[in-house]
């Protein structure tokens, strides 16, 4: 069965700190990947950078991909996925706010979350790095 895999991931210099999240989208089915989002966050937590990363890549996911077709979420921050999962409540305010966004991008369609280790996370982290780089966000779609 064909599904769209999110690879997500985020990080933050000094925790708070620079900080941005990324997302790596790509056709499971295929292995082709869609597109890579960096997303800028400015001072932030490296658990709000990565809820950014795996917010990116959800809203790329459902604006760019048939709403039937399941999406799977890969994450190396456990709490992210345990949160989303339903499993652990959400006490800091901003990250409540950003699974809210989650959510409502959701909306009706299949979305699964895992954790991964951090090693199979190394696509999604290269691209929040490259945006804490650059200090800003960015869309690259596939060619």
């Amino acid at each position: 069965m064909p599904r769209i895999v999110i690879e997500a991931d985020g990080g933050s210099r000094g925790n708070p700190g620079i900080a941005a999240g990324g997302a790596v989208v790509f056709d499971d089915d295929a292995g082709v990947v869609i597109a890579q989002i960096g997303v800028y966050v400015g001072h932030a937590t490296n658990n709000v950078a990565e809820y950014n990363g795996m917010v990116a890549g959800l809203k790329y996911a459902v604006e760019h991909t048939d709403a039937n077709v399941p999406i799977h979420v890969r994450m190396d921050s456990k709490l992210v996925v345990e949160q989303m999962s339903g499993r652990w409540k959400i006490k800091h305010p901003d990250m409540a706010v950003l699974a809210a966004e989650a959510r409502a991008l959701i909306g009706g369609r299949h979305v699964t979350f895992e954790w991964v280790p951090r090693l199979d996370n190394a696509r999604a982290d290269a691209v929040a790095n490259r945006s804490m780089d650059l200090k800003e966000s960015f869309i690259l779609p596939a060619s």
